[in-house]
């Protein structure tokens, strides 16, 4: 049974990876197909398709964007985009500029916590563009202060940025349809987390996912590594009453998230099917790489 991965990060944004690395290791774990879809940035893209191209290993292009819905904050992979659209290009220059709105601020503010940072130190963790949160982060990772990556957001930049104001997104009302116009998917992210659907119960949960639906949401995360068996079924019987894409992906991080490998998620408990991507391919304006 052929192996793919749909929910990847490379180190343009908190992965470990460079994309080219990502490409290969995918290459390595006998993968045939996958996607590269860093935190709210493309810039990974060109680099992730053309090692693909290259080692025979089917490519879609994705962006996993944070985006701000009622009160909860959620992640939604977009799949299979038109990079050059204008309706993506309105929406990724509306993103990028949050993204790396005031970041001397937020540095200043993470130093007034005791972190030795500054402008300086940062700039040579930006993978080829202006200073952002990913780069930031970056840094952080490597002054080894913490032994997890997400206790640097929970402990630096998330309350760093919520001081400053900044700690907010592009709307799902106006992502959903962007991603759309550009002949993209739209998928919910593992909806059972904190930054998801997590604080709901099961009934507010479907509610919030129907009312995606009619925002232009597409399809749901079906596999991911953390689900236990009840999440599954659930967003199994979601994906089916709302006619949803399922897609699937292990949330790879290389060694900022370790434990979960590239493919087959914690302990090979996950083996997302090929005819996700097939669907993809379909009904996007991807075209195959690889």
């Amino acid at each position: 049974m052929k192996k793919i991965d749909l929910h990847v990060h490379s180190l343009v944004t908190d992965g470990s990876l460079s994309p080219r690395e990502i490409a290969r290791l995918a290459k390595a774990q006998d993968l045939s197909a996958f996607a590269l879809t860093d935190h709210d940035s493309i810039a990974g893209l060109q680099e992730a398709a053309a090692e693909a191209e290259q080692l025979g290993i089917r490519f879609l292009p994705g962006m996993e964007m944070s985006v701000d819905y009622k009160e909860e904050r959620l992640h939604i992979l977009a799949l299979g985009f038109d990079a050059e659209h204008p309706a993506f290009q309105e929406l990724y220059q509306r993103i990028r500029t949050i993204k790396e709105a005031r970041m001397y601020e937020l540095i200043r503010g993470i130093a007034h916590k005791g972190v030795e940072i500054s402008e300086r130190l940062v700039e040579p963790y930006t993978y080829g563009g202006p200073i952002d949160r990913y780069a930031i982060m970056r840094y952080l990772v490597s002054l080894q202060i913490r032994s997890r990556a997400q206790a640097l957001w929970d402990d630096f930049l998330t309350p760093v940025s919520a001081a400053l104001g900044i700690n907010y997104n592009v709307t799902a009302e106006e992502a959903l349809p962007a991603i759309r116009k550009a002949g993209g998917i739209t998928s919910l992210a593992h909806f059972h987390k904190q930054i998801g659907l997590g604080r709901l119960n099961r009934e507010q949960q479907e509610q919030r996912i129907v009312r995606l639906r009619q925002l232009g949401l597409m399809g749901m995360e079906r596999w991911y590594p953390s689900y236990t068996q009840e999440d599954a079924e659930f967003a199994g019987r979601m994906i089916i009453k709302y006619k949803l894409l399922p897609t699937g992906g292990t949330d790879f991080h290389g060694t900022n998230r370790p434990g979960i490998e590239l493919g087959t998620g914690w302990k090979h408990n996950m083996r997302v099917p090929y005819s996700f991507y097939e669907e993809i391919l379909k009904q996007s304006a991807a075209k195959i790489c690889g």
